[in-house]
């Protein structure tokens, strides 16, 4: 059982990764980052709902015109951890 969470943890860390490319792609490509609409509001829906509760208590990092979002790291950083945690088991 604890394998098995620990491989969900894993699938929704790729897809927390794959959030940061294509937003990516999107700001340094923006012709590309038309074409991945769809995969930007599907990574976008699977993550957000654990992102926006932790975003909510830790809003975003502004610094100058750029904002820096510390609930993503935050939520990344805890997966990582949780997926480490249960592997050691």
């Amino acid at each position: 059982m604890l394998a098995l969470l620990a491989f969900v943890l894993l699938l929704f860390q790729l897809v927390l990764i794959a959030r940061v490319v294509v937003d990516w792609v999107g700001v340094l490509a923006p012709a590309s980052g038309a074409r991945l609409g769809g995969a930007r509001r599907l990574v976008h829906r699977v993550t957000e709902p654990v992102i926006a509760p932790v975003r909510r208590v830790l809003p975003p990092l502004r610094i100058g015109g750029m904002g820096i979002d510390l609930a993503f790291t935050v939520v990344f950083l805890g997966v990582v951890v949780l997926r480490s945690v249960l592997l050691s088991l």
